[in-house]
């Protein structure tokens, strides 16, 4: 049986892994701490709670990271 890749967008670029990855190995991936980080998948806010759950072939993850500022 031939591995397929799993693809999902993250941030508005493509990205192809073995296996569907969690959005905690996605922000370590990107170096990006857990606190002050906002996660939507497919346009909907996940919970922290769920960030050690796969994620979904062709999923789009927008992660927004919070600014100081004014």
């Amino acid at each position: 049986m031939t591995n397929v890749s799993v693809g999902i967008t993250v941030n508005g670029e493509d990205k192809y892994y073995d296996a569907a990855p969690t959005v905690s190995q996605l922000l370590n991936e990107l170096g990006l701490p857990e606190k002050g980080i906002a996660v939507a998948v497919d346009g909907v806010v996940c919970p922290r709670g769920r960030w050690s759950e796969p994620v979904t072939r062709g999923a789009s993850i927008e992660i927004l990271t919070a600014v100081q500022g004014g």
